[in-house]
């Protein structure tokens, strides 16, 4: 198995599965900064608002949607990934570790996974299929 995996096509394989997953990451992330910028998919709670631009959501919203988007064209992606997952760790314990101690009971199952994703990106990088990885070359 390892054999296959250091060799052309293992590599390949290799490639695409990281650009797929960090592209599929980056939008679903943006949609939900596009929920609180623009009220998009529904938009923010009950009202289907937007956040305010200078609160913390709306600094939330501005992270999701514009991290989001550097993400999905793994542009600076350590650093921006690295910064989404310590945002992912804030909402979680901002947000809904107060509203009970496992995720399954305070729905932070989501921001838990956002930030085991981001962390991963983080420490491995965009990957070749990306910007960052054409600015190498």
């Amino acid at each position: 198995m390892s054999s296959f995996l250091n060799s052309p096509t293992g590599r390949s394989i290799r490639s695409f599965t990281h650009a797929f997953a960090r592209i599929l990451i980056g939008l679903l992330f943006m949609q939900h900064g596009a929920q609180k910028l623009f009220g998009w998919f529904g938009g923010m709670g009950e009202s289907g608002g937007t956040a305010e631009l200078f609160s913390l959501m709306g600094l939330a919203g501005v992270l999701e949607f514009f991290g989001g988007l550097l993400v999905v064209v793994g542009l600076l992606t350590t650093p921006v990934a690295a910064i989404l997952a310590l945002q992912m760790l804030v909402a979680y314990f901002m947000a809904h570790a107060p509203q009970g101690g496992l995720p399954i009971e305070n729905r932070g199952e989501l921001a838990l996974l956002y930030m085991a994703a981001f962390a991963f990106l983080a420490v491995s990088g965009s990957g070749p299929a990306s910007l960052d990885g054409k600015l190498k070359k």
